[in-house]
């Protein structure tokens, strides 16, 4: 496969590295606002966008499962997509979702997609059919083989009721140089470690999880694709950046400062709990789209002390 000529965003990786992989630093799974009759608030959206750019995010991913992208009709992705494409106008890279668990279908959307200001492809591993691992290979064969973008897989077992192991994360990273990195949310450090320490220099390890980022930093993953971002980019970022230069201890005392927030915005689902905090900030209104429903009064009220604590 021909190699993609990608410039680097944070510059602490090899030249080399750095062609392939965009997707370093705080990414943020981006939220889809909503109205309190159910439709897309854009102006929600446009308040949200430069707040991540102005509070040091390095990259977005949109569509994600943060974004309730299953609930969003096809029009409305298409022109979700071309919003935040012409709203954010090139300031950051632009990772986008595009996976499934029918690789003809994924295949099909990736033909029939403007990817027009996308910067690359967030694939998911294949939900509720549970296929094998040499089923996982192929399937990413056929997206990468259709993909003329950077494509970074996904795992999450806990949603998808299948782990990608290792071994075939690391060859399809061998195999395909379009697949420059992995959002890992399994949860498996020695399975995340075991990537880093052998996988070939143009892929990278994303931290698909913001409670095990810093940890996971130190081991020698390139970032996050944070939810709680969303609401408080700036301090992800700042952890990020200091963990990435080695100030661990500085990055440390960020990381323990939200380690229980960290809890707080996933025990009613994603992205409850992290639509509730930013309601509480005045971003965004607390709407959800079913099944989807807000966060329990007593977690909210848990939420509404923290940003109260922090100074929001």
């Amino acid at each position: 496969m021909k190699r993609c000529n990608f410039a680097g965003v944070l510059g602490f990786a090899a030249e080399d590295n750095m062609k392939h992989n965009r997707f370093r630093g705080l990414g943020i799974a981006l939220v889809t606002p909503f109205r309190a009759d159910g439709s897309i608030d854009y102006d929600a959206l446009s308040r949200l966008v430069e707040y991540q750019i102005k509070g040091g995010a390095d990259f977005l991913c949109i569509m994600g499962t943060t974004a309730e992208t299953p609930t969003l009709s096809r029009d409305e992705k298409r022109q979700l997509k071309d919003y935040l494409v012409q709203r954010v106008a090139g300031r950051l890279p632009l990772l986008m979702g595009c996976g499934g668990n029918c690789t003809a279908a994924v295949v099909d959307d990736i033909q029939h997609t403007d990817w027009h200001g996308i910067d690359g492809i967030l694939s998911v591993c294949p939900y509720y059919n549970k296929p094998s691992q040499e089923g996982l290979y192929q399937h990413f064969r056929t997206i990468s083989e259709a993909s003329s973008l950077p494509v970074v897989l996904y795992n999450v077992p806990g949603r998808t009721g299948v782990n990608m192991t290792a071994e075939t994360t690391l060859r399809l990273a061998n195999d395909f140089e379009n697949i420059v990195a992995i959002k890992e949310a399994s949860g498996n450090i020695t399975q995340m470690d075991d990537i880093i320490k052998n996988k070939p220099l143009h892929f990278d390890v994303i931290s698909g999880d913001d409670g095990i980022t810093f940890p996971l930093i130190t081991l020698g993953a390139v970032g996050v694709i944070s939810v709680i971002g969303n609401a408080l980019p700036a301090e992800m970022s700042r952890m990020v950046r200091l963990a990435l230069r080695g100030e661990y201890a500085s990055a440390l005392n960020i990381h323990h400062k939200f380690a229980e927030l960290f809890k707080l915005l996933f025990v009613d689902g994603n992205p409850a709990g992290v639509k509730a905090m930013l309601s509480e900030m005045g971003l965004i209104g607390n709407y959800l789209r079913l099944p989807l429903v807000p966060t329990r009064l007593t977690t909210m009220q848990q939420i509404s002390e923290i940003v109260r604590d922090l100074g929001y």
